[in-house]
């Protein structure tokens, strides 16, 4: 994850704030959540783009779980609540974050994944991204997968 950056420390609060609601079953736009979670990042973080994500995540999430259903080989219960968290964020911001490129969508989801997930969750989240990508955002993928093989 690109330290410093406002947009990562957003998405790092935003994967956070999920988790805490998850675990909690609570709403990760709760009042208790959005101040456990800012309290960490708030100086370092893009508010606005941390309240985009959280707010659609947490409105959107039925159907992203449904969106990822085409990639996970389990149900969503059963992945580890970081891992889901990081791959809700993900997917929201590949179908509504089209300014933010693919690549970087991918890249910080498995940055996120592997500061606060298991040992090889980032692994996971890698291959579920990678085949949400080429759903979500083909002409992307495309273009980042012939880059990749011409190296």
């Amino acid at each position: 994850m690109s330290v410093g950056l406002p947009r990562s420390h957003a998405r790092r609060a935003a994967v956070q704030a999920l988790y805490h609601g998850l675990v909690n079953e609570q709403s990760a736009l709760s009042k208790d959540t959005l101040d456990f979670v800012t309290a960490e990042n708030s100086d370092k973080m893009d508010k606005k783009y941390f309240a985009l994500l959280v707010d659609g995540v947490s409105k959107e999430i039925v159907q992203l779980d449904e969106q990822l259903t085409y990639a996970v080989d389990r149900s969503l219960s059963a992945i580890d609540p970081v891992e889901s968290s990081v791959l809700r964020l993900a997917v929201y911001e590949f179908i509504h974050c089209p300014e933010v490129p693919y690549r970087v969508v991918l890249n910080e989801a498995v940055e996120l994944a592997k500061a606060f997930g298991g040992e090889k969750g980032h692994k996971y989240v890698n291959g579920v991204l990678d085949k949400m990508g080429s759903k979500l955002r083909p002409a992307e993928y495309q273009t980042a997968k012939s880059k990749q093989a011409k190296k």
